[in-house]
């Protein structure tokens, strides 16, 4: 049997992609509630866990080299295993990836806990980024897993809405996780200052793992394939270069991730240094793009007609570098931080439709891989682009290393806006991508 063609003109011939559910359909579906309410908890466990052992690296060791590497250690698993955890995704029960990925996140939590409650003193660095490595591995594995049995339960028609959501969720453990966490160092010290904020974390883990029992996820016709790991790679590979559409997100992702998102890491620097501003402005200065994400996922969640996944994706994305160029020159507060909310907007429609445009552009049976290589996409551009302005911020200033790595890219981004369907074309669902040779 031949394998079909993979071409933007073989899909032009398929049916445009509509979502046309509201967000409150999408919310009455019990199987979606209970694995938002997985990916929910998971976030808020897994932020106030990250500020935790961030704190206890800083108050243990006093370095910023080693509070440096908390971040390291928490993103190296994504480009390392995310293209192997797609092919999971595509090859096994998704509903036993998750289970198992809050199994572990459940038992290294539980560890740390013992460590810190009862062998403090025994307690060494390496530990602890052993700990965040686990926590950055479990998500690169569960979350291809986790968003493509988001489509299987929702369908394509929901899920837009469905994905808004997630990324509400997402957007709110990033910004309430840490300030719990914060708030139980300071006022809950049980046998030390951080045991007691570590057995919320576990308590949480637990609690998540009782709901992951309760999940139920429809079967995917993926998981019974007989392909080889390798080869089921190399055909999601080979499927994407053949697919402008995404093609064309997958490098747009990549630049956003070395050229814009790094320049989060050095919003308190801008505070302090530019703003000339304390601690508690800069931390709500940090917050104001999670109030935008907030505010532009909502929108889109109740949006009941999306048609132009790609255009939302593309706008999104030179939107965030054109105010960022901008805010980064404010010399007035308020006005940052509406520029940065203002972003925070972009990001909401970028960081949705990456996921939708990933999984609607995908056949069935791709999906996982597909979410996969979009996670290695992601993982592999963050720390170049970190280290990147970061050495250019050293040897000239802050503002122009960022000015300079958002205007470059726009300029790398409009080979793909120009060549790519992302503005031009609705999606179309692709047809069936493998077949026996």
């Amino acid at each position: 049997m031949a394998t079909p063609q993979r071409n933007w003109r073989t899909l032009a011939l398929q049916p445009p992609l509509r979502d046309s559910a509201p967000v409150f359909s999408v919310l009455k579906d019990g199987p979606f509630r209970t694995i938002w309410c997985v990916g929910t908890l998971h976030e808020f466990a897994r932020r106030m866990e990250l500020l935790i052992l961030s704190w206890l690296i800083l108050q243990a060791t006093d370095s910023y080299f080693l509070l440096g590497l908390v971040l390291v250690f928490n993103n190296l698993p994504r480009p390392l295993i995310s293209l192997f955890s797609g092919v999971i995704a595509d090859r096994f029960s998704r509903h036993r990836i998750i289970f198992i990925s809050q199994v572990v996140n459940a038992l290294t939590s539980g560890a740390m806990l013992f460590m810190v409650a009862f062998h403090m003193e025994s307690l060494s660095e390496w530990m602890v980024f052993a700990a965040i490595f686990m926590q950055g591995a479990t998500k690169a594995i569960e979350d291809p897993s986790r968003r493509t049995a988001i489509l299987d339960i929702v369908g394509e028609g929901r899920l837009v809405p469905a994905l808004s959501l997630d990324t509400i969720s997402n957007t709110t453990g990033k910004m309430v996780g840490p300030i719990l966490g914060g708030w139980l160092l300071a006022n809950v010290g049980i046998s030390g200052e951080f045991t007691g904020a570590y057995i919320f974390v576990v308590a949480l883990h637990v609690i998540n793992l009782g709901v992951v029992t309760r999940l139920r996820i429809p079967r995917s016709l993926s998981e019974e394939s007989s392909e080889s790991v390798l080869r089921g790679l190399w055909t999601a590979i080979g499927f994407a270069l053949h697919s402008r559409t995404l093609l064309g997100l997958l490098y747009i992702t990549i630049v956003m991730n070395t050229l814009a998102f790094p320049v989060q890491q050095f919003i308190p620097a801008i505070g302090r240094d530019h703003l000339d501003v304390g601690v508690a402005l800069v931390g709500l200065l940090v917050a104001a793009e999670g109030i935008g994400q907030l505010s532009g996922a909502g929108l889109i969640a109740l949006k009941r007609n999306v048609r132009y996944h790609g255009r939302i994706f593309a706008l999104g994305s030179v939107s965030i570098c054109v105010i960022t160029f901008i805010w980064v020159w404010s010399p007035w507060y308020a006005v940052t931080f509406a520029l940065l909310a203002i972003g925070g907007i972009g990001q909401s429609g970028f960081g949705t439709m990456q996921s939708a445009v990933t999984l609607l552009a995908s056949p069935p049976e791709l999906r996982g891989r597909m979410m996969g290589l979009l996670s290695f996409c992601i993982g592999v551009g963050t720390p170049i682009g970190g280290l990147e302005m970061g050495a250019i911020a050293a040897m000239f200033s802050i503002q122009g290393a960022i000015s300079a790595n958002v205007a470059a890219g726009l300029l790398v981004m409009l080979p793909a806006l120009i060549l790519t369907p992302l503005l031009w074309h609705p999606l179309v669902q692709p047809p069936k991508a493998t077949a026996e040779a």
